[in-house]
């Protein structure tokens, strides 16, 4: 019998990596892919390359609703083959981009703990990182970690590990 999540890992598939900012989505995307032989892409990066805009200014500009729209519309429009996909942090908040990074192939929660995603990412500002207003980021983490949870077909925890071991740990996720 073929484990479940394999068959959805061929030349048409994708992994994505879904996690809070600082969890290592675009090292191990770029670490996953060479692994597989597979190109790899990061969200964050197609968004400003689609608007020509950095994430902080259309973060500004745009406002958190206005954001998520547009993160939603770009992710959900992904049309890639044998791609490792990291994601922005706030994908979650996006149902039809959950949906399309679901329908590409295995989705890989990277989870760390409280301390250590507050000590990776620093100012939020700088990060383009999405707030709503009134939330701290103990707020945001908690209110993300079951989104996460539920998105996913795989958690593998991110910190504390060599991201050569965390590679090694997702193949194991969704080779099962």
């Amino acid at each position: 019998m073929q484990p479940p999540l394999l068959g959805r890992i061929s030349d048409e598939r994708c992994v994505s990596l879904i996690g809070m900012a600082g969890a290592g989505k675009t090292t191990l995307a770029t670490l996953l892919a060479r692994h597989l032989g597979w190109a790899s892409l990061d969200t964050d990066r197609l968004i400003e390359a689609t608007t020509g805009e950095r994430l902080a200014d259309l973060l500004t500009r745009l406002g958190l609703a206005g954001f998520l729209r547009l993160e939603e519309d770009v992710v959900a429009g992904l049309g890639v083959k044998r791609c490792v996909v990291a994601t922005g942090g706030s994908v979650v908040y996006c149902p039809r981009a959950v949906a399309r990074l679901r329908a590409c192939g295995p989705v890989v929660y990277l989870s760390i703990d409280l301390p250590t995603f507050l000590a990776r990412v620093g100012d939020p500002g700088a990060r383009a990182f999405v707030v709503p207003e009134g939330m701290t980021l103990a707020d945001v983490y908690a209110e993300r970690q079951p989104l996460y949870a539920a998105a996913a077909d795989v958690t593998v925890t991110s910190c504390g590990v060599t991201p050569e071991a965390c590679v090694e740990e997702i193949l194991k996720g969704i080779a099962s």
